[in-house]
């Protein structure tokens, strides 16, 4: 699932950039969420995917302090101090880079390195390039440093980066996406636990990807603003509920229809987007153990109307994708993946239908807007690791 051509090209930027071979390479994947979304910060349930595009680091050790960064795609390098890492106010692209670094080392070490990353996730697609940079240069890092790092706490040192260096309160969704798929399984996490399973979706299934190309930016507070609800509206729950509540995944929708009136209508709308997605996610399971893939479709379709009407989170672009989706034949479900404002829709076919799918949500997206949207068949992919 790793392309190889990505990888040569990173290489033969790295020689030409830096005169020499990087001693260390990793590779991690984006992610699609197929069913469970903002549940992670409310410690709920999530099913998602390792996709077959993600991002590589290349690094090698510095003879001296500075840390020399670089974008393959840009082919820019910005540079900072091993022992003094902050966030940066420009090429805000470094910073997940740097809180990744700050967090393996404990905010700085006694040499830099050189390193360059590179790779094939669609930018601003909701497919969490973020993440996939986050857990390459951490996994590339950590090989180049020997420190020794297990995946979850791999996954907070990225979440952290993007909470304290990219302002972006996420969840943990992505970064365990990334760290633990398996080729041809989703990946169901327990946000609590956080113990996750690779579950067989079979061989009647596979995704496409529609990239809307619509703003898919998360860190200009709507994302945090949606988080904020939700805290907000688990601390009300926590008052007027007879069982401890910590976060919304104590709370059910039956809790929720009783009690709402607590709240202004907004909130309330909120807080039963993740609630409703957390009992998806456990019927999706039960479904899938049955071979169940149109229940399971259903559910998506479901779940993208829950963040229409309730969380406000999805967009026009997202709405006709999906909309056209449930006119297709051989289209079992569909839905926004990702913190939603824009970025991409997940489509759920059988194999034998994706290639006329892709093509009719190419021309619905094409009749609306003008142009058609960019459709990939996506692949559930292994997860991260050093070359």
């Amino acid at each position: 699932m790793i392309n190889k051509h990505v990888h040569d090209e990173l290489i033969q930027k790295y020689r030409k950039h830096f005169g020499r071979d990087p001693e260390v390479v990793a590779y991690a994947p984006g992610r699609i969420e197929v069913l469970g979304n903002h549940t992670d910060y409310n410690e709920g349930f999530v099913f998602s995917a390792a996709i077959n595009f993600g991002t590589f680091f290349a690094a090698a050790k510095s003879t001296s302090k500075q840390c020399r960064l670089v974008a393959g795609d840009l082919m820019k390098e910005v540079t900072f101090e091993a022992n003094d890492v902050t966030p940066s106010k420009t090429d805000t692209w470094q910073n997940y880079v740097k809180g990744t670094f700050a967090g393996l080392t404990n905010q700085g070490a006694a040499v830099g390195f050189d390193g360059m990353f590179f790779g094939n996730i669609p930018l601003g697609s909701g497919l969490s390039s973020s993440a996939a940079l986050e857990m390459s240069t951490g996994l590339a890092l950590a090989k180049l440093y020997k420190i020794t790092v297990d995946p979850v706490t791999l996954a907070k040192i990225g979440q952290k980066a993007e909470h304290t260096y990219a302002g972006c309160k996420c969840g943990l969704l992505d970064q365990i996406s990334s760290l633990a798929g398996q080729e041809g399984k989703l990946v169901k996490t327990d946000f609590r636990s956080l113990v996750y399973e690779n579950v067989e979706m079979g061989p009647d299934a596979c995704f496409l990807m529609c990239n809307t190309h619509a703003k898919h930016a998360l860190v200009d507070g709507a994302y945090n603003r949606l988080r904020e609800a939700c805290e907000t509206a688990a601390a009300y729950f926590a008052t007027v509920l007879r069982h401890p509540v910590k976060a919304l995944r104590d709370v059910s929708m039956a809790e929720w229809a009783l009690y709402k009136g607590g709240l202004p209508e907004t909130v309330a709308n909120r807080a039963a987007h993740p609630i409703g997605e957390d009992e998806r996610v456990l019927k999706g399971a039960e479904l899938l153990a049955s071979g169940d893939l149109p229940g399971f479709g259903a559910l998506m379709f479901d779940s993208h109307e829950s963040s229409r009407i309730l969380f406000q989170n999805s967009c026009e672009e997202l709405d006709v994708v999906v909309e056209a989706a449930k006119k297709i034949p051989g289209v079992l479900g569909a839905r926004l993946s990702g913190g939603g404002f824009g970025g991409s829709v997940v489509v759920l076919v059988h194999p034998r239908d994706a290639e006329t799918a892709s093509a009719a949500l190419a021309s619905a997206y094409a009749a609306k807007f003008g142009k058609p949207c960019d459709v990939s068949v996506i692949k559930p992919a292994p997860g991260a690791c050093v070359l």
